[in-house]
């Protein structure tokens, strides 16, 4: 059983609200902002961000991709031949404010990883944390400094931000995932 928690037009709604906070993070000092969306939703998530911020709010962010596969504390359990992606990094992130992105926030590994990885590309001046959806549930100490929405969830629901790009449709789903 699934239920749908946003549709097309929620989740649209629900990106130009984030696009607004962002802008607000950006504050006084837009050129020094950049935004780091996390493979794979994180990075579509990340682009309509950007366009939405040039758009309604006059502020060109430059746009990162992180690949954290390699720095996943969990890399020697998955496949021998793990896929890794490029990380695209056109910037330099030192004395930057990064806005880190991704679709959904639960146990804080994946942001762990991707502030891994940022900091080896530089010291950046502060890294905030945005996402579509906070569903609890951390194993790291890390929160999101805007979360689009909170769902309380427990360990067998499982969120999906679904996107064209990669979905072929735009919801927000929470599902369960079969008992073994």
């Amino acid at each position: 059983m699934s239920t749908e928690l946003l549709n097309a037009e929620g989740l649209d709604g629900k990106l130009r609200e984030m696009a607004r906070a962002l802008a607000e993070m950006a504050g006084g000092e837009p050129r020094e902002a950049a935004l780091i969306g996390i493979r794979t939703r994180g990075v579509i998530v990340a682009q309509r961000l950007q366009k939405i911020l040039a758009a309604e709010h006059g502020l060109n962010l430059p746009l990162g991709i992180l690949d954290i596969t390699l720095y996943r504390d969990d890399l020697s359990t998955l496949d021998t031949h793990p896929i890794v992606r490029h990380t695209h990094l056109d910037f330099d992130v030192t004395d930057r404010l990064v806005i880190l992105i991704d679709d959904v926030l639960y146990t804080g590994r994946t942001v762990r990883s991707a502030l891994d990885e940022i900091i080896d590309f530089g010291r950046p001046r502060a890294i905030r944390l945005a996402v579509i959806v906070d569903r609890g549930g951390r194993e790291y100490p890390i929160q999101p400094d805007y979360a689009a929405m909170t769902v309380q969830t427990n360990d067998r629901d499982v969120i999906k931000v679904c996107l064209d790009e990669v979905d072929g449709e735009e919801k927000v789903i929470l599902t369960n995932r079969p008992e073994a």
